[in-house]
């Protein structure tokens, strides 16, 4: 839904403190007035809030919106998210051998003016495969058996048994072979100055403080209307809200509490975006006590007042979670929710012997306490976990929560965790939750979980997979690898006009895939 709001102007006070948070906020807002003036580079140049990169390189690091401005897959995901052609033209697949045979065009080049081929598809695949390079999407595409090259425009995937996810996982960017081929991919200096075939190409990166993208001349597809994109870098969603109100930003996801501060000024465009994103608390079963203590993890899960958290942090615009699954036709709603019960959950863990003493329960010497980390930057997840904290230290457990710059996943205990895709149902499945997948950063491992994720990927009859999926949800309900919290809305807010831009396609992970459309945006 989108909604007009009214816009009266901020104080000088709170730009002035904007712009001392953020440094270069003083040439974004001449920018501003020189618009204001009529500016033409102004009126074709998109500030965009920006969480911080390190890295920009797709076969590596599978979060990030900026992969799709500058990189393209062999296939893409159009508005209703369903796999179209992109760098491939078309495709065919052996049933018998299970072997995808893509068909690429033949008009691309890369953002230096060299000519795409097949060998650089090849090289991209066997970078993300290679273990050394530890990419977290890996296990995507571990089910490739051979890479072979007919000629420089055809590439055969044989796979050692079916994935019908695997055309989903081609939508990852491809890299070029002639700027990487015998070089450390996770030091190189490509990835802070990437080249790709995407619509837009890298010419400046500030670090810390903006990633300036220009329009790629080179580009195949359709030409984007917006000249410059700048990726201006605002980890804090506060201050993204004051730099819409200063106008150092055009568009940034905010949060909900930050976006109400909004109502009743002009000149504001709300998109409230549904996505298949969502939060819930990782137990790490690498850590000693929750190797030693597993079953407290389904008992917890009774004592987190779901809708509570939906109603205060999200102010409403969100979903109870129970499934990885929910947000899509493969949601199995009969399975056990955790409903708030607090009573429940002092039963359960007095059942398995634990004994409350000073208001907190204890066993076999150990407390029941423990530490929920959240990530720099984002007050929503903060807020979460300090409720959940709270809530479950109303039940007779001892948890804290911990703000950290730097995640530690095998050293800490617990984690105020996000996932969600609207793809395939493979993904953020089966590399989550499956034993010793790249995204398991929680060593959770149950053997017919893996079992149940597995035959899912190996079907195409749409009444089987529903029936895996359902089984996977089931098992994965009967023994929990987080708590599952709530899906979030991504609240998207843009000061300036700006046409294009899909309102009912579902986004993903930390909102991402609004960009899908940005050849067809306009800033009016």
């Amino acid at each position: 839904m989108i909604r007009k709001i009214k816009k009266r102007w901020i104080s000088a006070l709170a730009i002035l403190l904007a712009i001392v948070i953020t440094g270069c906020g003083s040439a974004r807002s001449e920018d501003k007035k020189n618009d204001e003036k009529g500016g033409e580079g102004k009126r074709n140049t998109l500030v965009y809030g920006s969480t911080d990169y390190t890295s920009i390189n797709p076969a590596l690091y599978e979060h990030g919106e900026i992969n799709s401005l500058i990189f393209s897959g062999l296939t893409a995901h159009n508005e209703n998210n369903e796999v179209v052609a992109d760098l491939a033209k078309s495709w065919d697949f052996n049933e018998e051998t299970n072997e995808y045979t893509f068909h690429l065009r033949e008009d691309v080049l890369w953002q230096d003016g060299e000519p795409f081929t097949a060998e650089d598809v090849k090289f991209t695949l066997e970078t993300i495969m290679n273990p050394e390079n530890a990419s977290e999407i890996a296990s995507n595409y571990e089910d490739i058996e051979e890479i072979q090259i007919p000629d420089e425009n055809t590439v055969v995937l044989k796979l050692s048994d079916k994935n019908v996810a695997m055309l989903d996982y081609m939508t990852v960017g491809i890299l070029p072979k002639h700027l990487l081929e015998g070089k450390d991919i996770t030091t190189d200096e490509f990835n802070q100055n990437p080249i790709g075939t995407g619509p837009y190409r890298l010419t400046k990166w500030e670090v810390r403080q903006y990633i300036e993208l220009e329009k790629n001349e080179n580009y195949y597809g359709r030409e984007p209307k917006i000249e410059t994109v700048i990726f201006k870098i605002v980890p804090d969603e506060k201050v993204r809200a004051m730099q819409l109100q200063s106008g150092e930003l055009d568009l940034a996801q905010i949060s909900p509490k930050d976006a109400k501060t909004l109502n009743g000024k002009d000149g504001y465009t709300i998109y409230d975006r549904k996505t298949a994103d969502y939060r819930g608390i990782l137990y790490n079963f690498k850590h000693p006590f929750f190797q030693k203590h597993r079953e407290v993890v389904n008992a917890l899960s009774y004592a987190i007042d779901r809708q509570a958290i939906i109603d205060t942090v999200l102010l409403g615009e969100g979903t109870i979670a129970y499934s990885p699954l929910q947000m899509g036709p493969y949601n199995n709603d009969k399975i056990n929710k955790y409903s708030y019960d607090p009573k429940k959950t002092q039963e359960l863990l007095e059942q398995a012997g634990w004994i409350k003493k000073d208001g907190v329960y204890e066993k076999d010497g150990d407390r029941l306490a423990f530490t929920i980390t959240c990530g720099e930057g984002d007050q929503v997840r903060i807020d979460m976990a300090t409720i959940c904290a709270q809530q479950l230290r109303e039940i007779g457990a001892d948890v804290n929560v911990a703000v950290e710059a730097n995640v530690d996943w095998e050293g800490q205990e617990a984690y105020l965790i996000g996932w969600g895709s609207p793809f395939d149902p493979d993904d953020h499945t089966y590399k989550v939750f499956g034993t010793n997948k790249g995204a398991n950063y929680s060593g959770y491992s149950n053997e017919m979980v893996d079992q149940w994720l597995l035959k899912a990927r190996r079907t195409d009859n749409e009444e089987e997979r529903k029936n895996y999926y359902n089984k996977f949800q089931e098992e994965l309900a009967k023994d929990l690898p987080y708590t599952f919290l709530a899906y979030v809305d991504a609240i998207y807010v843009s000061s300036r006009p700006i046409t294009g831009i899909t309102e009912d396609t579902l986004l993903g992970h930390h909102g991402v895939g609004i960009f899908w459309n940005i050849e067809d945006w306009e800033i009016e």
